[in-house]
């Protein structure tokens, strides 16, 4: 086949031009449904990413979700004061109530009157639903302590996502076994004369 260009002879009356492949009232139709076809598959595929890469971003917000509860649980774990401060070993009970499975690395809280930090210890991984109850060591200062509030208590998590976040939660201390064998350990004022 050569690639000159075709030449029509004028001369030849009642011969139609040759038309290129493809492109006769057939050729056409072909045309038209390969793009059809292309176009519909290319709109599926792109409607199958965006729903794919909407899920994704789904997951990755409902991976980054903290949602915890502590409580102070028990206190009984031995303790010492020296008269104006008390040092007692308890646990923080805490639940995970987000979504996602979190890993508990820290916990501390500072305070005037109340300190608050986990000794060292391995993380601990809660899945949602989950209650662990970690150790701590609870400082109380004897000398400032009054009418407790709650305390902001700062956990230090990991969370699905792989990402380390602070979060905190008041504690409520009024009432807690902290407060009760702490107050038991403080020096009893004297009466007044």
């Amino acid at each position: 086949m050569s690639h000159e260009p075709a030449v029509i002879d004028l001369d030849e009356p009642g011969r139609p031009p040759e038309s290129p492949a493809g492109t006769g009232p057939g050729g056409a139709r072909k045309a038209v449904w390969r793009f059809a076809a292309v176009f519909v598959v290319g709109a599926l595929l792109g409607g199958i990413g965006v729903d794919a890469l909407h899920d994704y971003r789904a997951q990755r917000a409902q991976d980054a979700v903290v949602a915890l509860v502590a409580l102070p649980d028990s206190a009984n774990y031995g303790g010492s004061s020296d008269g104006r401060r008390v040092q007692l070993s308890g646990r923080l009970t805490v639940v995970n109530a987000g979504p996602a499975p979190v890993t508990i690395h820290e916990v501390q809280a500072q305070r005037p009157d109340v300190t608050v930090r986990s000794p060292r210890q391995q993380p601990r991984l809660l899945s949602p639903g989950e209650t662990a109850h970690l150790l701590v060591e609870v400082g109380l200062d004897c000398t400032v302590w009054g009418p407790l509030g709650p305390l902001p208590v700062r956990l230090s998590v990991q969370t699905r996502d792989g990402q380390v976040r602070e979060f905190s939660y008041p504690v409520a201390l009024p009432t807690s076994y902290w407060e009760r064998d702490g107050l038991g350990m403080c020096p009893q004022p004297s009466p007044p004369r």
